[in-house]
């Protein structure tokens, strides 16, 4: 090798080895700006720092502790409010929870109010309540000693055709001097309530503010079950203590009926009516696609009619809903959509509570479901899509006797004013 090419050998080793050294200090200065912001490289940026590990809807501690979800009912124990949960969720949430030991879950139906006490849980005994003291609230009091133009006691002893004990919350009210009505008190802002009134021929009639027409006492029922629930222990509270307020400007007397009383009645009723509030559906559904059009003049010639809420409803004797025809997807229908644009099918509702006792009604149901489903060509599915079967409507037809038997007897009669009252 000549002495030129070795050096021109070196000089070209020099350059490779400087390069290679120029980049190794590149590469430790990057690793020390790393450490400076953000620490060792080899610690996990994780460690230390407070994580929320979220598993089947449940949170954990930093001990891994999962953290209990509290029911709405024991909102009062924390002062939080926490969102409504979906029925359909909840059931599918708490059976997917069943194989899961370690995450507790407790869901909740359809409750949205606070209440003061917690109940038990449940798998206590049932109306198994924890006993609470009865609001007391004060008696109005009189000038002198002037009497009542009516007797508080024997105003609970009336049986008045507007009211029922076993679910309406009643207050008594005597005055010491006849008066107007000059307006109807609000006292509830969730539940329904109605005002009788003892005229100066001692007849009851629903108060009304007429001029001209005294009053020496007042018989006041909150309807504390409907389907929005059972009223709570707060709201009966909050009710007596807005009719005090009332008797005191009427200047008059107050006779509370005793909370713990009341809903001893109240809850198992509440149970019975949550039990058999329920609604049959039968889907009618098209393998292809049936015209608006079509649809409505085949439901009106059953006699449905098309209603303001987008439904439509056959009538009986008196004109109110029987049975009920709605969209697959519960769009409402209007006569624009139905002139327009075609159905994959429909569901024909059966409200238990709603229609009269009797397999004769059912059976009616379902004539005519099979009508429209021969005039329409479609198919009487399930919510599965699944056919239905003779057994599964033995089975269906059982099951809603069964449940307006239960009704009857405790003296609702489905489709009677009781019935209306309590499932609207």
């Amino acid at each position: 090798m000549s002495e030129t090419t070795l050096i021109i050998v070196v000089l070209v080793l020099a350059v490779i080895l400087g390069v290679i050294a120029y980049n190794m200090y590149q590469e430790n200065k990057y690793r020390q700006q790393v450490r400076e912001q953000f620490g060792h490289s080899d610690k996990d940026a994780l460690m230390g720092s407070k994580t929320d590990f979220v598993r089947d809807g449940q949170s954990q501690d930093q001990a891994g502790a999962p953290i209990r979800p509290l029911r709405r009912k024991d909102i009062s124990e924390q002062q939080e409010t926490l969102p409504a949960k979906d029925d359909l969720f909840a059931a599918k949430v708490s059976e997917a929870a069943a194989g899961k030991p370690d995450v507790e879950f407790e869901m909740e139906d359809d409750f949205t109010e606070t209440v003061i006490q917690p109940e038990v849980k449940p798998a206590d005994a049932a109306f198994d309540f924890k006993k609470m003291a009865a609001p007391v609230f004060s008696q109005t009091k009189l000038q002198g000693k002037r009497k009542l133009l009516l007797d508080l006691n024997d105003l609970t002893k009336l049986e008045l055709p507007w009211f029922d004990h076993r679910f309406d919350y009643m207050a008594y009210i005597s005055l010491h001097e006849a008066q107007e009505l000059h307006s109807i008190p609000r006292l509830s802002s969730r539940h329904r309530f109605q005002i009788a009134g003892c005229t100066m021929d001692d007849r009851f009639q629903i108060a009304e503010p007429i001029p001209s027409v005294y009053y020496q006492g007042f018989v006041i029922g909150l309807q504390a079950i409907s389907r929005s629930g059972l009223a709570t222990v707060q709201e009966l509270e909050n009710f007596g203590d807005q009719v005090n307020q009332f008797a005191e400007k009427m200047n008059g007397g107050l006779l509370l009926t005793d909370v713990e009383t009341f809903l001893n009645v109240a809850r198992p009723l509440d149970e019975l009516c949550a039990r058999v509030d329920q609604t049959i559906a039968m889907h009618l559904v098209s393998r292809g696609t049936v015209s608006g059009t079509e649809l409505r003049a085949a439901v009106e010639n059953l006699g449905f009619e098309l209603g303001v809420d987008g439904a439509f409803h056959l009538p009986n004797e008196q004109g109110e809903p029987l049975f009920s025809i709605i969209t697959l997807d519960n769009s409402p229908f209007t006569s624009s959509l139905l002139a327009n644009q075609a159905y994959r099918g429909f569901s024909m509702l059966f409200d238990i509570t709603h229609v009269p006792a009797g397999e004769k009604q059912f059976n009616r149901f379902m004539d005519l479901a099979v009508k429209l489903s021969s005039t329409l060509g479609l198919d009487l599915v399930n919510d599965k899509l699944e056919e239905l079967s003779t057994q599964w409507l033995k089975d269906v037809r059982s099951y809603v006797l069964a449940r307006q038997e239960e009704m009857q007897k405790v003296g609702i009669e489905p489709g009677g004013t009781l019935s209306k009252r309590l499932f609207s």
